[in-house]
């Protein structure tokens, strides 16, 4: 591979996130406090990310898969979403905003598997190059949220002056960039072209897969991780404006601790799977979500400051040590013939309809626990997922018998 062609896959990673990040992590803020919603329209906006992962593998699968190059769908779905972007941007309410958040994350969510596809059709050793492009997505997150407490737009003032919306028009811009630049990508042409095959619906669903839920083991695996993604829910729906109504300064900047925290524990992870097994990188992953979570309902801006700081790191292991490792696991037990399948499956169930359920959830217990003063008992709200994710963990203790399973670089 090239310079320059690296430096067109990373800059495309770079940018695909940045405008993820740049509006994605602020949005609990911004709702109540701009438009006024209230907790379940807050979950409403928060889960059109599970209907583009629901509706992303038929986009892909019936269209990409089939009839045009992959980098121009994805300079055309960027270019629209630009547009979407803008009319979020002038939105005074949460009527007029959600049509178009909900088209946005529609057209959006397939884009991040044909970054993928363009990258992997350009690389020659994906297990060593694969990452080396990746780790610039991650970089493109940081940075906008560096860049938005920069700026001050989730500063107190700032949302105040209703600065947080140009959240949007940083992020439209950013996609109307990548969305020009996708045309000068290298060509990826459509695998059913190229192989002279068509997937069929089963395949594009991954229901190939479901086979697998007969072992009993990967079924525990299955249930646990639909069950793991409503706590997880809570995190992507609440936590900036959790930290904004305690006080704490530049809350997205901080928030990128989370980021970095994945790269440092994506390196450890070969360590401690090679050496603790499945099970237990499993329940690390899940115990640090509880251990989040409580964590944030203890923790405040003042001597205890730094329980905040080490829940938002711990999204690394929350993230490397249970969501990567259980796509190692998936891998391992699907086989040559229904990796595609088994992996499709797991991403619909989780961030489709597990997540789907955890933003209905986290909106409901929100609303529940909101002030007169039209802030939130914080305390109370953080208890309920934390409670859960340990529920979740003691069942996967009961049920899954760990198995020895191979780590190989994702």
């Amino acid at each position: 591979m090239n310079r320059k062609i690296q430096f067109q896959l990373s800059f495309m990673m770079f940018l695909e996130f940045f405008i993820w990040g740049g509006w994605f992590v602020t949005l609990s803020t911004f709702l109540p406090k701009i438009l006024n919603a209230t907790g379940g329209e807050t979950a409403m906006a928060f889960s059109t990310q599970s209907w583009g992962a629901i509706i992303a593998p038929f986009i892909i699968g019936l269209i990409a898969d089939r009839y045009f190059n992959a980098e121009r769908i994805l300079g055309v779905l960027h270019l629209i979403g630009a547009v979407l972007m803008y009319f979020m941007y002038q939105s005074t309410d949460f009527a007029s905003f959600y049509p178009y958040v909900l088209g946005y994350m529609i057209l959006y969510m397939p884009t991040l598997a044909l970054v993928n596809s363009v990258s992997f059709n350009q690389l020659k050793d994906p297990g060593k190059q694969f990452p080396l492009i990746r780790v610039f997505g991650t970089i493109g997150w940081i940075v906008a949220g560096l860049l938005i407490s920069y700026l001050a737009w989730d500063s107190e003032q700032g949302i105040k002056d209703g600065l947080l919306r140009n959240t949007f028009l940083m992020a439209g811009v950013a996609s109307a960039i990548l969305g020009l630049f996708s045309f000068t990508l290298p060509k990826t042409p459509p695998k059913a072209k190229a192989s002279g095959e068509k997937p069929s619906i089963s395949e594009i669903l991954g229901l190939e897969a479901l086979k697998l839920l007969k072992n009993k083991n990967f079924l525990v695996f299955f249930i646990s991780s639909v069950l793991i993604c409503i706590p997880l829910a809570f995190y992507y729906q609440n936590t900036n404006l959790f930290l904004a109504e305690a006080g704490m300064e530049n809350p997205t900047g901080k928030m990128t601790i989370g980021q970095a925290s994945e790269v440092i524990f994506m390196l450890l992870l070969p360590i401690f799977f090679k050496r603790y097994g499945i099970k237990m990188t499993l329940l690390v992953g899940m115990l640090a979500w509880a251990a989040r979570y409580l964590l944030f309902a203890y923790g405040d801006t003042g001597e205890l400051v730094f329980m905040l700081f080490i829940g938002i790191a711990l999204h690394g292991i929350c993230y490397d040590f249970f969501f990567v490792s259980g796509q190692i696991y998936t891998d391992s037990k699907a086989g040559e013939k229904y990796k595609s399948a088994a992996q499709g499956l797991i991403t619909l169930a989780t961030y489709g309809v597990g997540m789907l359920i955890g933003f209905w959830v986290a909106g409901e217990i929100s609303d529940k626990f909101l002030l007169a003063d039209g802030s939130h008992d914080w305390k109370s709200i953080w208890t309920y997922p934390a409670f859960f994710a340990l529920g979740v963990m003691v069942l996967f203790i009961i049920f899954f018998k760990n198995e020895k399973v191979e780590y190989k670089d994702q």
